[in-house]
This record gives structure tokens, sequence and C-alpha cells, in this order.
């Protein structure tokens, strides 16, 4: 891609849960994360399996298909910038269409479907996004924002345990992470998390009060 996309969120997504913890990591998510979908990209040609969300096979995906899908992705782009989510969304429909395997339409697809608290959906795409890069760690902390908003904490903590390994360097990780323990009753975890968030990133508001309320 040209340039990357989250850098300026896709629209300011309304708010769409009550607690505090699931908005904290929505935040991180969604706003906090300096991503470049370029890096979304697959790193072989093609994956071994193909993602869920892929309908076609590998050898359907022509190469006029994957530049089409790349210009429905850069227009995509464009209009979620603009605030024109549900044109954006047809767009990287196409661009999905065209190309099961690209992952900036994934992930970008799943953002919109997010903020329009279709979770199933945005956590069918994360999904499909990490399954092609499965060391990029924004996929998983998008799902595991969804995961949260339908409640499934645990499923939360483990992509955000998976993010950690993936990036350990990363105090969003981190901060997110803590509060996810924070929010099982885990206080070690959740302690241990928000010391190394702070020790990454030691102006970390978040992680700083979340330390403070867990006794670290």
């Amino acid at each position: 891609m040209a340039s990357p996309f989250p850098e300026r969120s896709l629209a300011r997504l309304r708010q769409i849960w009550q607690q505090p913890f699931a908005l904290a990591l929505m935040g991180i998510a969604l706003c906090g994360c300096s991503f470049d979908l370029g890096s979304l990209m697959p790193e072989k040609d093609k994956p071994q399996e193909a993602p869920k969300a892929a309908a076609a096979t590998e050898s359907a995906v022509s190469a006029g298909n994957v530049n089409a899908a790349q210009a429905h992705t850069v227009k995509a782009q464009a209009l979620a910038r603009s605030g024109e989510t549900a044109a954006a969304l047809a767009e990287f429909n196409q661009a999905v269409e065209l190309d099961p395997y690209n992952a900036q339409a994934l992930y970008g697809r799943a953002q919109i479907y997010q903020g329009n608290s279709q979770h199933d959906l945005a956590i069918a795409d994360f999904s499909a996004a990490n399954g092609l890069n499965p060391q990029k760690v924004e996929p998983l902390l998008g799902r595991a924002s969804s995961y949260l908003a339908v409640g499934k904490v645990k499923e939360a903590a483990a992509d955000l345990d998976e993010a950690s390994e993936a990036d350990p360097h990363n105090a969003q990780v981190w901060t997110a992470r803590g509060q996810v323990y924070e929010r099982l009753g885990d206080k070690a975890k959740a302690a241990a998390s928000y010391n190394k968030a702070v020790s990454l990133r030691p102006r970390d508001d978040a992680a700083r009060s979340g330390l403070a309320r867990v006794g670290g």
C-alpha cells in the first residue's frame, strides 16, 4: 500500500461498550496503534492453507485480480478516512471478492464491522488477516477487542498472550493485556503486564493507573 491506513483511524468509531476495560482496549487496538497496513502483505506469495474467509482457491486468484483488489483497497481506505464507511465497506468487499488473500482489505473491513458492532463478522475477518500474517499484532488486538465486546474475555486474553509473544516490545499490547487480566481478576498477570508496559513506555498513563489499581 502506498500509505499506512490505521495511522489515521477508519473513522471515529462510536462507543460500543460500557465496560471501561473494553473501552480502553478498543482505543488501544484501533486508535493508539501505529500500524502500516502494508505490513499485512503475506511474506510468501500465498499461504499453505486458505483462511476461512477465503472462498476462492489459490490458483483462482490471478495477477489481474490481485491488482484490482489493491485498487479497491486504496479507494476503500480513502473513503474510510473521509468517514464514508458504507462506501468503504463496499470497496473492501470488492477487494476481498477479487483476492481473498488481501490481508489489508480483510483488516480494514474488520475495523468497519467492529465499528458497526458486527463483532462476529469482525472476528472472522481479523482471524483471516491473522492467518495470513500470524506475526502481526494488530489483527490480534482487533480480535481481542471484539471478543471483549461479546463477553469472551478468556479468548481476548489468549489473543493478547499471543500478541505479547509476537511483539514483546509493544507497550500497547502489554497495557491491553494488563486490562484484560485485571478484568479476569488475575492481579499477578495484570501487574506483570502493566509493569512491562511502563518499562517500555514510562508515560503510559493507562498502564500506570492499572498498576496502581492492582497493587503492582
